[in-house]
């Protein structure tokens, strides 16, 4: 259904009664990623609310790159609780939708009144903005610097949309198999190669990973088909933007309670430094209740790990 709320109109995936809880996708996904979760915690008892997000599938693409801060999506969040006459909701959120999530109950504990972040850690403001920490070379750079590039990587992904995600989907999941830094296995959240982009290191899966039938990933093809990339590759070009915004609070941590989690495989792990950021989280979580990493599971862990995820999360909302 869409939601006309006081920021854009806004698709949303909604099921159940009871208390809230509000799911956030990330890259490159919409919010048809949450469907076993909006069909458990329904049956569960809980008012369950899955949005696109700005950007993404259905919902408003507003035209201007820089109308994609993490202010605009909480703002969108906001909105989208007064629109659905909802005080309070725990906000759920996995890769782009995590860090929207962790900003969410930073800014907003009021309304939102526990986070479950799946993939992303919260972390401290670096010194300096991203764009200066992100590693690049004369023949390669760091992805987020390729995706802040204006249109090129829209060009790269729009000339096979089916291929792309295809590509993206499987290298970031579990399925691709081990990933550490010097075992060679591809990585789309990596350094991308300036000459022939970010596609052309990745192999070309010859069947979906298990846990994507054909019908979800032709439910996804047609969503971008019809969005194009540029709304979801515009939160990239917003890193510094971000940065700036957010030294109002620098040094604030959440307060609410939250759940971590992230797969075994994730691309995320690969980045140097990361293991010692999941460690550190709880000097910026004040009240994280559990931090669990998902044996042999990649990005995509709420479709990778339907069951254990939904479980987890039950378990969290059953001690609130």
């Amino acid at each position: 259904m869409n939601v006309q709320t006081r920021t854009i109109n806004m698709s949303v995936l909604a099921a159940g009664t009871g208390p809230c809880v509000l799911l956030c996708h990330g890259f490159p996904e919409t919010k048809h990623a949450w469907r076993h979760q909006i069909e458990a915690f329904a049956r569960a008892g809980y008012r369950v609310v899955a949005p696109d997000m700005r950007g993404y599938g259905h919902t408003d693409a507003p035209q201007r790159s820089d109308q994609y801060t993490v202010f605009h999506a909480v703002g969108d969040l906001v909105a989208l609780l007064d629109a659905l006459g909802e005080k309070q909701a725990v906000v759920v959120g996995q890769d782009w939708g995590a860090t929207i999530a962790w900003q969410a109950a930073l800014l907003r504990p009021d309304r939102f009144h526990a986070v479950i972040a799946l993939g992303v850690p919260m972390m401290n403001q670096p010194p300096v903005p991203p764009s200066q920490i992100f590693p690049q070379t004369e023949d390669a750079l760091f992805y987020a610097l390729y995706f802040q590039q204006p249109d090129v990587p829209e060009a790269e992904f729009s000339r096979d949309v089916r291929l792309t995600l295809r590509k993206l989907i499987f290298a970031a999941s579990g399925e691709a198999g081990p990933r550490k830094p010097s075992d060679g296995t591809p990585n789309p959240f990596g350094m991308v190669t300036r000459s022939t982009g970010l596609l052309a290191s990745l192999p070309t899966p010859a069947k979906l990973p298990g846990w994507l039938s054909d019908v979800d990933f032709e439910h996804l093809v047609g969503a971008f088909e019809t969005s194009g990339f540029t709304g979801g590759l515009n939160y990239y070009r917003n890193l510094d933007r971000n940065w700036e915004l957010q030294q109002a609070y620098a040094g604030r941590a959440v307060e609410v309670p939250a759940l971590f989690m992230i797969g075994e495989r994730d691309t995320g792990l690969s980045i140097p430094g990361m293991d010692q950021i999941i460690a550190a989280m709880p000097n910026l979580v004040s009240d994280l209740r559990g931090s669990h990493v998902l044996h042999e599971a990649g990005h995509w862990l709420q479709q990778e790990r339907s069951t254990e995820v939904s479980e987890l999360i039950a378990r969290f909302l059953g001690e609130l």
